[in-house]
């Protein structure tokens, strides 16, 4: 997935969807310094001297952020807390996007609400000249709103930014969208905090690394984590897209075809 455009990170809160992003090289970061509140009319919050930033979604908006900056390698970490009790019709979304260029590129996982109890499903997709139908789902074998959990983007040899947001998807969110939004329960809130980025940040055709050699820099999926990951996919994977024969009915995209 070569790509030589710049990108940005995003993170929103609406019914639907979470957006974060980028700004330090090889620090923890400050949601002050990094990151840009984008829209929600004040219901994005940075609290705690910058080291918590909370979105809040209500039936007139939702709210999100960005990074400031753009990155072209690097290894980004966030801490996530999503939309606890009944969530049904919000989504929680974070990820990286392509900025450049006549079509727009999203790598991203979001999690749609649920009724108290249910399990929580995340939701990952590649978009690729403008289109994705690249997604895969997986029943979540904790609950990501009791604590805070680590979400890490690793990117080698690419240029992104990342992005959050919480938005009002009841037309589709929880169960295909028959259970709508309980909005006698809004404010919904979901929460960020530890951002860290080992990342080169992308400015004015050139890039700035941190010192010494990355770890991410050169990293490839071992056989360790290969195992891992089918070991996830066969246990809590309940939908992927190379496996629906109706999206594709032409033949699947290359990447199914690779062991």
């Amino acid at each position: 997935m070569a790509i030589s455009s710049s990108a940005t990170m995003v993170v929103a809160l609406t019914s639907s969807l979470v957006v974060c992003s980028l700004f330090s090289i090889a620090s923890a970061g400050n949601f002050y310094q990094d990151f840009d509140i984008t829209w929600g009319d004040g219901r994005a919050k940075i609290l705690n001297g910058g080291q918590l930033l909370t979105l809040s979604l209500d039936k007139a908006s939702g709210s999100g952020f960005q990074s400031r900056n753009e990155y072209l390698f690097g290894k980004i970490d966030m801490q996530l807390k999503l939309v606890p009790g009944n969530s049904a019709g919000t989504v929680t979304a974070y990820y990286v996007t392509i900025v450049a260029g006549p079509l727009p590129r999203r790598d991203r996982l979001r999690v749609p609400g649920n009724l108290s109890g249910d399990p929580y499903t995340l939701h990952t997709n590649v978009f690729s000249q403008g289109k994705g139908n690249r997604e895969q789902q997986f029943k979540l074998w904790f609950d990501p709103t009791k604590d805070f959990h680590t979400y890490s983007i690793l990117w080698n040899a690419q240029i992104i930014m990342i992005y959050s947001s919480l938005w009002n998807g009841e037309a589709w969110a929880t169960r295909g969208g028959l259970v709508k939004t309980d909005w006698s329960k809004a404010p919904f809130f979901s929460s960020f905090r530890n951002f860290n980025a080992d990342a080169c940040v992308w400015s004015r055709g050139t890039s700035r690394c941190p010192s010494g050699k990355a770890s991410w820099m050169n990293r490839v999926l071992d056989a360790a984590t290969l195992a891992r990951i089918k070991s996830v996919q066969k246990k809590y994977m309940i939908y992927n897209y190379c496996s629906d024969a109706r999206q594709f009915p032409k033949g699947f995209p290359l990447e199914c075809t690779i062991a």
